[in-house]
């Protein structure tokens, strides 16, 4: 993007803008003086200027409001839904598109919805992208669209023919499809690649509470319900798995965390992500992958000893390979157990992600290693706002 101030400088086109990401990159993009034109739906009765607005308190950038324009829409629809001169008067104007859209479910009864949500609604949005001649379709991805087939993940097209789950077969599906369709219609575009993204490393604010906090609240959850057998029935329950409060003060609570391979959990923080995409977005490279991710991983043990120490309980333990069949298992192992089962994959993780193009790209731009304080920060605000319950008040 180089050239004067023209609106195609100044202003994106953004889908997902009410998601964890497209929110971040909404407001990062508006912090530059860079105008937004939304395009998305109303959800849950709440019309989608609505749902905009409450972001942008949450970000606290009200004043920056004149920025944006929104579009409801939807890319189901051809012309998402718009009027005939609203869908041609948006074409006219040729502007660099940011497609953050995405359903980040992992479920496989979801699978149906995913691969709709993530692959068959790109028809719409490529075809508003051809017609308007974009200036630069930006596709956000995730370095898990790699698959499971090698462990060196490359930036470059996925060759994976097996996944973890709908949601990576998904996006290595999407990417596909963005590249074929752009370079038959000769568009400029990028295939951008996050690992997990957690919340900011410096204020340890966050829009969503899964991925990392997930486990961590289901440890909280599980101490909670021995803490009360402890204090209202004299520890009755807890007492027959060995679960009891040490003379330190601190639970111990026996927990086998069983993963089935050696590996170590790719995380980077949201703060970070937006600022490897925007410099991204200041040179893009057409046809190329970025693989914004962690450099150093952590391991599940290390992400244990943090949770430990936060929720002050000890016993829990990370076991290499599977439980045998036969294995006896306490109700708290089965409980966390069913709680992360759809993370499984990802606190074991062997790939590794090479980033020749995003150092190249952002060469002085290196993601924080998670420490504890970082942890502790991002941690204190997930329960502050008991876990997205009361984020809005918060």
């Amino acid at each position: 993007m180089t050239g004067g101030e023209t609106e195609i400088n100044k202003k994106f086109i953004l889908t997902g803008a009410t998601g964890f990401l497209g929110s971040h990159i909404m407001a990062g993009l508006l912090l530059k003086g860079k105008g937004v034109v939304i395009l998305g739906r109303s959800s849950g009765g709440v019309i989608l200027k609505d749902r905009i607005q409450k972001l942008l308190r949450w970000f606290g950038i009200e004043h920056l409001e004149g920025l944006l324009e929104i579009y409801e829409t939807d890319f189901q629809k051809i012309k998402f839904g718009l009027g005939e001169n609203e869908f041609e008067q948006l074409c006219n104007r040729s502007l660099p598109i940011i497609h953050c859209a995405s359903d980040t479910s992992f479920n496989e009864k979801n699978r149906d919805r995913v691969i709709r949500s993530n692959v068959e609604n790109l028809s719409e949005i490529l075809d508003f992208a051809v017609k308007s001649h974009t200036k630069f379709f930006h596709l956000i991805s995730s370095a898990y669209a790699a698959g499971t087939d090698r462990i060196e993940c490359y930036e470059a097209p996925v060759i994976s023919r097996h996944f973890n789950n709908a949601y990576e077969e998904s996006k290595a599906l999407a990417e596909n499809t963005v590249s074929q369709r752009c370079n038959k219609e000769k568009l400029p575009y990028t295939i951008i690649r996050p690992s997990i993204v957690y919340g900011d490393s410096v204020t340890g604010r966050s829009l969503r509470f899964n991925a990392l906090y997930y486990p961590v609240r289901s440890l909280l959850l599980i101490r909670d319900i021995y803490l009360t057998d402890i204090k209202d029935n004299n520890g009755k329950k807890s007492s027959e798995y060995g679960i009891h409060i040490n003379k330190n003060g601190i639970l111990n609570l026996p927990v086998r965390i069983f993963v089935p391979d050696e590996g170590k959990i790719n995380l980077i923080p949201v703060n970070y992500f937006t600022e490897a995409l925007f410099a991204i977005l200041e040179k893009p490279s057409t046809e190329t992958y970025y693989h914004i991710t962690g450099n150093n991983p952590q391991t599940m043990a290390n992400l244990v000893a943090y949770a430990e120490r936060f929720l002050n309980i000890t016993g829990i333990e990370v076991v290499i390979g599977n439980p045998s069949p036969d294995e006896l298992r306490n109700p708290a192992e089965e409980l966390f157990d069913y709680f992360i089962r759809e993370y499984k994959p990802y606190i074991a993780d062997r790939r590794i992600f090479s980033r020749r193009n995003m150092n190249r790209t952002f060469p002085d731009g290196l993601p924080p290693d998670l420490s504890y304080e970082i942890f502790e920060r991002c941690m204190n605000y997930a329960v502050s706002a008991d876990w997205g319950k009361n984020l809005f008040n918060n």
